[in-house]
């Protein structure tokens, strides 16, 4: 992959270079490039890397596209891409602008790209393909390949044959690999895995890509309501499916709003607005922190070296329960821990946090005493251990309490729970105070 950018202004070397790179690296080039520049260097890949080029963009960026390009350009690659994709680049696209797309499409993409769109957003049958090629279990292994050979063309993958019965009720699995190392005559239902990981067109897509990557398989098949056959999740959608879900669990867990669409493709505005609600947030939040420095000012006055030691405990348990709220959320996410591990894990992280306060704690204790004094010491030896214990209750607690009320783990984030912890343990911190100084 080229280090330097593509040369735009120089035409006979633009060309030059784009015939001697692969198409991801094309795609890769492309995607840094203003919109504008983008279409301009994409009228000049031939026919047949302008559509492989085209498929490997993030669907933000060929929307983008689609609006420097010619009408018929804009027909001829929505055409051919695979009814998935199509979907998940309409459902970037003002209603009106993807109604005169889908006008345009042949009648069988159209009713492919309908069927896909009718499906509820982050379902298994928005993302799964409906192009694949079905066997049936009486077929010999030769008919078979056979059927697949001639079916290749307009299918999305061959590596994982669905086998059903005349109704479209799901059998089993074949791969092509099993298929191919049978003696021509054997049945294929001899053949065939009949202990499939089945999915429904509901299900939600992270499950749905979850299961794939868990069970090591190349593909899912999808059913309806009914329990028919309709189309396949495929592992390279998976992929993206659960890369997507991370970086919004990343952005949450930083306290943005994800973006859903490639960094230079966010307008300046949108980037601000999707740090500005959780700003505001925390600042609100940020607002029982002052309380308790209020609330304790006159023994803040009383010993005012206590003021020196607030940043180290607070950044102390705000980061306690930052590990901890982090650590959950993954585990939550790969499934990990499960709603019935609530008492489990609260306890498990709870002398986590105890654990990590005792080291804490007794590495403080010999410096603080020679510096400040035994009493001293010991109030912040106590206050470590508290507050380390306490972070990671919370750290644990409030994901785990977002998942059972129907919330996004991911929304209870890191610097939200930072937050609180921040709050509470000033007051711990002042209280243990009170308590050993007598004030």
């Amino acid at each position: 992959m080229p280090e330097t950018p593509l040369p735009i202004d120089d035409l006979q070397t633009l060309r030059q270079q784009l015939s001697e790179l692969d198409v991801l690296s094309i795609a890769d080039d492309l995607a840094r490039l203003e919109p504008a520049e983008r279409a301009k260097v994409f009228r000049l890949l031939p026919k047949g890397k302008a559509l492989g080029v085209f498929q490997l963009l993030d669907a933000a960026h060929q929307e983008e596209l689609l609006m420097g390009l010619r009408q018929e350009q804009v027909l001829r690659l929505v055409q051919e891409m695979d009814p998935d994709d199509r979907a998940r680049l309409f459902d970037e696209m003002p209603a009106t602008v993807v109604r005169k797309m889908l006008a345009g499409l042949s009648p069988r993409e159209r009713r492919d790209t309908a069927m896909l769109l009718g499906y509820p957003d982050e379902s298994a049958g928005r993302i799964m393909t409906p192009r694949l090629i079905r066997l049936v279990p009486t077929m010999t292994a030769a008919e078979a390949l056979d059927r697949v050979r001639r079916r290749a063309g307009t299918a999305e993958t061959l590596y994982a044959l669905p086998v059903t019965d005349e109704e479209m009720r799901l059998i089993g699995m074949i791969e092509l690999k099993d298929l191919v190392l049978a003696e021509p005559e054997t049945p294929v239902g001899e053949i065939m895995n009949s202990e499939t990981h089945v999915v429904r067109v509901d299900d939600d897509q992270e499950k749905v890509a979850r299961l794939i990557q868990a069970a090591d398989i190349l593909a899912a098949p999808v059913v309806d309501l009914e329990g028919r056959l309709v189309g396949m999740v495929t592992v390279d959608d998976a992929m993206d499916v659960l890369g997507a879900e991370e970086g919004e669990d990343l952005a949450r867990t930083g306290a943005s709003e994800p973006l859903r669409r490639p960094y230079f493709s966010a307008s300046i505005f949108r980037l601000a607005r999707s740090r500005a609600v959780w700003l505001l947030m925390l600042s609100v939040a940020a607002i029982l922190t002052v309380n308790v420095l209020n609330a304790f000012e006159n023994t803040l006055e009383s010993a005012v070296v206590l003021a020196l030691f607030i940043p180290l405990l607070i950044g102390t348990g705000g980061n306690a329960g930052a590990q901890s709220a982090t650590t959950i959320v993954r585990s939550m996410a790969v499934n990990d821990i499960r709603p019935e591990d609530f008492l489990r894990v609260v306890l498990r992280e709870g002398r986590v946090g105890l654990l990590l306060g005792v080291m804490l704690g007794t590495l403080a204790y010999p410096p603080v005493w020679y510096f400040v004094g035994g009493a001293l010491a010991s109030i912040i030896s106590l206050t470590l251990i508290t507050v380390c214990t306490l972070a990671s209750l919370v750290g644990s607690l409030m994901p785990l309490i977002a998942r059972k009320v129907g919330v996004d783990p991911a929304v209870v984030s890191a610097p939200f729970v930072t937050t609180i912890v921040d709050a509470t343990g000033l007051l711990v911190y002042f209280l243990i105070a009170r308590a050993i100084l007598g004030i």
